[in-house]
């Protein structure tokens, strides 16, 4: 049986991602800052292979503890990166501060960095692991620089900058660790409390791709960035 930990898990596309792989027969780790909260959300899922472990992706001895939960019950066959924020408003180049970036890197980059350094170890133990970074369409250099697009219209800087960054760990890790499968995926413009619910699709749209490279076979890409439609670019 797969045994999946999704970071962020207690709402919004981590929620949906839990529940799309729990009804494909996963165990599912609800990683949650909150533990109250990952137990409601728990409750709200049903399923007897559901388990909720405290993870706070900025602090070291929280997600030591989280491994040593999921080692002692077993292992980890995937790891999903979704736990991520946005500054309020996203300042642009005119007023982001150090410290906006500071914390915007703190969980999106540095967090993914922590959480996925601290799991390797049980993701190799396991025949086909696999890693899914949930990045964005903001990441990409390519979009944010063609003129007349949304994305290339968006002024924010810290949070694309964050995703951007993002990409370049999976890209990275993926090159390292080439018998895992590890990727970066864009769920598109998701209705979350990450965007105040202004995103122009729902939950269940978003968490399809997320889902999707959480059940990559051996065979599976790796090293990508890629949509509900396919690869997408850099």
């Amino acid at each position: 049986m797969t045994t999946t930990l999704i970071t962020g898990a207690n709402k919004g596309l981590g929620f949906e991602t839990a529940r799309r792989l729990l009804a494909a027969g996963h165990t599912v780790y609800l990683a949650c800052r909150d533990a109250e909260r990952g137990r409601l959300a728990a409750e709200r899922l049903g399923a007897r292979r559901v388990q909720v472990v405290q993870l706070d992706v900025t602090d070291d001895a929280c997600v030591q503890a989280a491994v040593s939960a999921v080692a002692a019950a077993g292992g980890l066959d995937v790891l999903v990166n979704n736990a991520g924020i946005a500054h309020s408003g996203d300042p642009g180049a005119a007023d982001v501060t150090a410290a906006v970036m500071r914390a915007t890197f703190e969980t999106n980059v540095v967090g993914t960095v922590r959480v996925t350094h601290a799991f390797l170890p049980l993701l190799a133990r396991s025949a086909a692991p696999v890693v899914v970074n949930v990045s964005s369409g903001l990441a990409s250099l390519t979009a944010l620089t063609t003129p007349g697009t949304p994305r290339h219209a968006y002024p924010g800087v810290a949070y694309p900058a964050s995703k951007a960054a993002l990409n370049m760990i999976t890209v990275q890790y993926a090159k390292a660790f080439p018998t895992m499968r590890i990727n970066a995926v864009e769920p598109g413009f998701t209705r979350t409390d990450l965007n105040a619910n202004t995103g122009t699709q729902t939950v269940e749209q978003g968490a399809e791709i997320i889902a999707r490279m959480a059940m990559l076979g051996p065979d599976g890409p790796t090293g990508a960035y890629v949509d509900a439609d396919g690869t997408l670019p850099w």
